[in-house]
C-alpha cells in the first residue's frame, strides 16, 4: 500500500496556499499526503494530512512538558495549519501506549484512548473550561482530533514571577485559586458523565492571556481502578492545588538548601507530612510556610501519607477550596 500520495490529488485553492506556504517558509523537500496516518513517525514538517476533505499542513510539533522533558518533540501531535482557511490547529493522532502507577496500596494502569478524548471533545463543546475541538477519521480508521490552541501559556508558566512567596500568596494566589475553582467544575462536569480526565497535571491547564481563563487540555489518558474510579483524578487535582499554594514543589533537599527554611524546618518533617503518591514532596506546607491559614493547608493534607480522611467527590475538595477563597478575598 502506497504511504502518501502526491499533492497533485489536493483541490486548487489548497494547492494554492501549499505552494505560497513553501515560498514563505522555504522548504526544500516536496510534501507527500498522508491518507493514513497509522505510521505517524513517517510523517514530517512540510507534509500534508489528508481527512475528510480536510488538508492539514504540519508546520511544527508540540513538545512534553513534564519530567524536565520541555524539548521533547511529541511526533504524535503536530501544529498544522488548514490549507482551505489558513487557520492554526493542533492534530492529535492515535498513538496506543500503557503503564502502570502506584496510589497507595493499588496498582493503577493508565492508557491512552483515542476514543475516549474523542467522546470528551464532543460532550465539552462550548464549555468555558476546556480546550476545544473536534474528532476526523482518515482513510484507515484512526480517529485524528483536532484541536483548537488556546492563546496563552501553561499555569504552572504563568504563576513564576519575580515576587517572594509571602507576596505572591498574599496578591495572586487569591485570583489563581479562585479561577481554579472553575478547573475543579470542569472535573466534576466530565464525572458526572462518567469520564475522567486520566492525565490531570499542571502543565494541562492552559491560561488564556487575554482573559485570564483557565482550560483544561489533553483527555486521552484513562486509568483503571474499580475500587475507585475517579481516586486518581482526585490526588492528581490534589498534586496541583499543592503546587499553586507552594508555588513549586518542595522535597527535603530543596528546603536545606533554602535559607529562609533550612535545617530545623527539615528537621520538623514527619512521614505523614509528605505526600502519598510522591513520598519525598512535602504536602503539610505551614510548617513551610506559617501564614497559610489552617483551613487550606487542611485541604492539601487530605493527600497527604499521613491523612486518615479522603475526598471522595470534586464537589468536596471545590466546596471547601470555595471556604478558603472567600477567606482570602476578604
Amino acid at each position: 500500500m502506497i504511504p502518501y500520495q502526491s499533492i497533485s490529488i489536493l483541490p486548487e485553492l489548497e494547492a494554492r496556499n501549499l505552494r505560497q506556504h513553501r515560498v514563505a517558509r522555504s522548504l526544500r523537500r516536496p510534501s507527500r499526503v498522508y491518507t493514513d496516518t497509522t505510521d505517524f513517525t513517517a510523517i514530517d514538517y512540510g507534509d500534508v494530512i489528508a481527512v475528510e476533505g480536510r488538508y492539514f499542513l504540519i508546520t511544527s510539533y508540540t513538545k512534553e512538558g513534564r519530567f524536565g522533558v520541555d524539548e521533547q518533540i511529541k511526533p504524535w501531535v503536530p501544529k498544522v495549519v488548514d490549507l482551505a482557511t489558513l487557520a492554526h490547529y493542533i492534530l492529535k493522532l492515535e498513538f496506543k501506549e500503557t503503564f502502570t502507577m502506584r496510589l497507595g496500596r493499588f496498582a493503577v494502569t493508565c492508557y491512552r484512548s483515542p476514543e475516549k478524548e474523542a467522546r470528551i471533545l464532543k460532550l465539552v463543546q462550548g464549555h468555558p473550561n476546556f480546550m476545544q475541538g473536534e474528532t476526523l477519521v482518515d482513510a484507515v480508521g484512526n480517529k485524528v482530533r483536532v484541536l483548537v490552541p488556546v492563546a496563552g501559556n501553561r499555569l504552572d508558566k504563568v504563576i513564576h514571577t519575580g515576587s517572594s512567596h509571602h507576596d505572591y500568596f498574599r496578591d495572586e494566589l487569591p485570583g489563581i485559586l479562585s479561577r481554579f475553582l472553575g478547573c475543579l467544575e470542569g472535573i466534576a462536569f466530565l464525572h458526572h458523565h462518567g469520564f475522567r480526565h486520566g492525565d490531570i497535571r499542571r502543565d494541562h491547564v492552559f491560561v488564556d492571556r487575554d482573559t485570564g481563563q483557565f482550560y483544561w487540555i489533553d483527555f486521552d489518558y484513562d486509568f483503571h481502578l474499580p475500587e475507585k474510579p475517579f481516586a486518581l483524578d482526585l490526588f492528581e487535582l490534589g498534586n496541583i492545588l499543592l503546587y499553586l499554594t507552594g508555588r513549586g514543589d518542595f522535597h527535603p533537599r530543596e528546603i536545606l538548601a533554602d535559607p529562609s527554611l533550612g535545617e530545623a524546618v527539615a528537621h520538623s518533617l514527619v512521614p505523614g507530612d509528605f505526600s502519598l503518591l510522591a513520598r519525598n514532596r512535602v504536602v503539610n506546607l505551614r510548617k513551610l510556610f506559617p501564614y497559610i491559614p489552617d483551613s487550606l493547608n487542611n485541604i492539601l493534607r487530605h493527600f497527604s501519607a499521613g491523612t486518615e480522611v479522603f475526598y471522595e467527590t470534586v464537589e468536596e475538595i471545590h466546596a471547601d477550596l470555595a471556604t478558603v477563597v472567600r477567606q482570602l478575598t476578604r
